[in-house]
């Protein structure tokens, strides 16, 4: 198919678009649950189900994406995916209880794992390499505003209109989503009827499953923990026997050998998972280590969104003077040492000196995934494009399904070891949990640095 030769900014804009409206529905419910258990009278912890239905959903959808891309046209997928994420938000609305809402859910689940990488998949296919950093730049923002932007507006809705309005606001985006999918998406095709790989996609879709359920369960139930994890551990191996072996496997893992993808989807899973995780502890250390109110928490944390944006605009000159790696390896330690300066954060430090502490987060947050989601894609041909895609979006929805769950974990570890060693001091638990995830962010760093100097230049025009 031939390529644009510049970058299709609407078809970006929508693609954008979508990305956040399926990032934002991830976790806007979180705020929203004590409204939503009241009408369907269940416990507001219930309420989880359907966030953990909505992203294990995602994990095990995407990795068909490639095969539906391929198999019915890219346009006709995303449409497709519009739709479905369009008509299980109204059903969302329309739940009167807590069992139909899960299964509302999982077809919008659906729905977001066909937009996502199919949307991005349009958008590789049309833009030619010079233009890759900035199409990139146009997909970053919905991963680095929707997890901030999500607990406060689904609060701000439950409280003002009412929860059912989470889910319908959806239907005017989708509509206008879809004419304009319709009017901007490329027709043009890369169609394969091979069949799809059934024994790989159950494979995997046990293994991703058992391993975010096993994830959840750490520190609540133990014992079934560790089955779920032995479970996704043998399933995943007998997945990956399956697809290094098939003839038209579900997914092909040839661009792992290509160094700039690697780096982009192993370390930057690795990334990924640490700052989407990062938000999380920040809200429960405000919270539960200092006593502070939701609602003094939730307007700290927008620090987090204001250094988000208005570095944006300068990521990508960054990236061109600099290169990729210098400026990858950059935002990972200085994202750690932002990190090791909040475990000495306290109830007693200025407001102000916490606020420019996640100010400067979400600035070196918005650089690192700025230059792992344009590096990632370098160096791949146009014939892989889709089997690196389809690698790509589900190596990173793992990611960010894990992510809340790593979060969880690391601060159950450090706030019980606190409490153990210093009961006195109820927030180190919580500062303690930075300096795990800063020294994390070391894997990542060292990973990128063996990177050639030169990686991706011809993406950065340098």
């Amino acid at each position: 198919m031939p390529r644009s030769l510049t970058l299709n900014r609407p078809l970006a804009l929508l693609v954008a678009a979508a990305f956040f409206m399926e990032n934002l529905d991830g976790t806007i419910i979180q705020t929203a649950a004590p409204a939503m258990a009241a009408d369907f009278g269940v416990r507001a912890v219930d309420i989880n189900l359907a966030m953990t239905a909505y992203l294990l959903t995602l994990a095990v959808g995407v990795p068909a994406s490639g095969w539906l891309a391929d198999r019915f046209g890219t346009k006709r997928v995303f449409c497709a995916a519009i739709a479905v994420f369009t008509a299980a938000s109204l059903l969302c609305a329309l739940s009167p209880s807590l069992p139909l809402l899960v299964a509302a859910r999982v077809l919008q689940g659906l729905g977001g794992a066909m937009m996502v990488p199919v949307g991005r998949l349009a958008v590789l296919r049309a833009v030619d390499k010079r233009d890759l950093l900035d199409a990139m730049a146009y997909l970053t923002w919905p991963a680095l505003l929707a997890p901030v932007l999500a607990p406060a507006l689904g609060g701000i809705i439950a409280d003002t209109i009412g929860w059912h309005w989470i889910f319908l606001i959806n239907i005017p985006i989708g509509i206008v989503a879809m004419v304009a999918a319709i009017k901007l998406v490329p027709s043009g095709e890369f169609a394969q009827r091979h069949p799809l790989d059934l024994m790989g996609f159950a494979l995997l879709g046990v293994a991703l499953a058992a391993l975010v359920l096993g994830m959840e369960e750490i520190g609540t139930n133990l014992g079934v923990a560790l089955l779920l994890l032995a479970l996704a551990g043998a399933t995943g191996a007998l997945g990956l026997w399956r697809m290094l072996r098939a003839a038209h496997p579900l997914l092909r893992f040839g661009a792992l050998r290509i160094a700039t993808f690697r780096v982009g989807n192993v370390g930057g899973g690795v990334y990924r998972l640490l700052i989407s995780a990062a938000p999380f502890v920040f809200t429960l250390m405000f919270q539960e280590g200092f006593g502070w109110s939701a609602s003094l928490a939730g307007i700290l944390v927008v620090a987090v969104f204001a250094g988000n944006i208005m570095i944006k605009p300068a990521t990508s000159p960054l990236i061109r003077r600099f290169g990729f790696r210098t400026v990858i390896v950059g935002s990972n330690l200085a994202g750690a040492a932002v990190y090791v300066w909040c475990a000495f954060l306290t109830q007693t430090t200025p407001l102000a000196v916490i606020a420019v502490a996640l100010f400067l987060s979400g600035v070196f947050r918005s650089i690192g995934f700025s230059g792992y989601n344009s590096v990632q894609f370098a160096d791949i041909e146009p014939e892989q494009t889709n089997e690196a895609n389809t690698l790509a979006s589900t190596m990173q929805q793992v990611a960010a399904g894990l992510g809340i769950a790593v979060a969880a974990l690391i601060v159950r570890l450090t706030t019980s070891i606190a409490d153990i060693a210093f009961p006195s001091d109820g927030g180190l638990g919580y500062r303690w949990a930075f300096l795990v995830v800063a020294a994390l962010l070391l894997f990542p760093a060292i990973e990128a640095s063996r990177l050639p100097a030169q990686a991706g230049a011809h993406v950065a025009r340098r």
